[in-house]
């Protein structure tokens, strides 16, 4: 039975259900959920896990509505590739097959669609993998906001999954890299805002990264992408409905001076805004070394750092001491920071 309360409170669908933040995952869990609930569906992984003919499978989708289309660093179409591509190897799967259905409004330019597929092809072909199957709509003008593309991807598992239910009390938490560049990248592109710092989005696919991570050290016990919502919600995902939390030490978390500077002057905070090339590794706290020797190595690993460890001193929180000394709680966004990010 759907959640009567939830519908009641919420007659309309606004920007803020599609932001990653408590909104949408309260839309999912009221409504989605009670229709479609299966043990698969109900880890609410970044991609599903299963069994078939002896082998286990990933397979994850993806809808793509950024706006603007082209921005710093990327665009639509290799947003699409890389994000579902992520999906999949966050999950310890090797990204195989992918699928691309597109909705594409009358009237749009013929040139910029060429360019969008050209860029998708280079990106697949980066990845390692290969679009096998589609589906193309065309909508009256007005209708759509040009393009919007969806993805979906099957990937094989070698090994165990990563699993969130393989993270302990003193795991450490790492990112590989500095934060918000995307989400910051198409807010600039988008408003014509110019930053003193040109800020280009950290769009990649990270299949080829998290391979080298798994094969070359053990020790990792989870991943996820810190996409729509960011850090911040992605870790309290993580917490969520667990006997454990997450304390972060402020000053450790990698942050760009230019994305500082933009977040500063429009008063968003870094911490939840979508990133398209990192990750999120939950690691056991003896081995994080050795994993941060192996993710320094990688052109996307550069800057990785222990950001901090899983604690039961904060259940089902995720908590940050602060460059000045203070803990605070970092709790998951109500509404929406940037809409149509991704």
């Amino acid at each position: 039975m759907l959640n009567d309360k939830f519908n009641r409170e919420h007659k309309h669908i606004s920007l803020a259900h599609g932001s990653g933040g408590k909104l949408m995952h309260n839309l999912i869990k009221n409504l989605f959920l009670p229709s479609f609930g299966n043990p698969l569906l109900s880890k609410l992984d970044d991609a599903a896990v299963f069994e078939v003919g002896g082998k286990k499978l990933a397979f994850s989708t993806d809808t793509y509505v950024v706006n603007p289309l082209f921005f710093p660093g990327g665009n639509i179409g290799k947003l699409a590739v890389c994000g579902t591509v992520n999906d999949l190897a966050v999950m310890g799967a090797k990204p195989l097959w992918l699928s691309c259905g597109m909705v594409i409004e009358e009237g749009f330019d013929y040139d910029i669609l060429s360019k969008i597929i050209t860029s998708m092809k280079k990106t697949a072909l980066q990845a390692g993998v290969e679009i096998v199957t589609g589906d193309t709509k065309v909508v009256e003008k007005g209708k759509c906001d040009g393009v919007f593309i969806n993805t979906s991807g099957v990937g094989i598992i070698s090994g165990d999954p990563l699993d969130i239910e393989n993270i302990q009390e003193g795991d450490a938490v790492i990112v590989n890299g500095s934060l918000g560049e995307h989400g910051i990248a198409v807010l600039s592109c988008r408003t014509g805002l110019g930053f003193t710092t040109r800020i280009e989005s950290d769009c990649a696919p990270l299949n080829d990264f998290i391979d080298e991570i798994l094969s070359n050290s053990d020790g990792v016990r989870f991943m996820r992408d810190p996409t729509r919502g960011g850090l911040a919600t992605t870790l309290n995902e993580i917490v969520e409905a667990r006997d454990y939390g997450i304390l972060l030490n402020e000053k450790d978390i990698p942050v760009s001076d230019g994305v500082k500077g933009a977040c500063e002057l429009l008063g968003f905070d870094p911490l939840y805004i979508a990133n398209e090339g990192k990750v999120v590794v939950v690691v056991e706290k003896e081995k994080a070394n050795n994993v941060l020797e192996v993710m320094h190595k990688h052109k996307l690993g550069i800057n990785s750092a222990v950001i901090g460890y899983i604690s039961v001193k904060c259940k089902r929180k995720v908590c940050m001491k602060t460059v000045s000394g203070g803990t605070r709680i970092i709790d998951m966004l109500v509404g929406e920071q940037l809409p149509r990010i991704c």
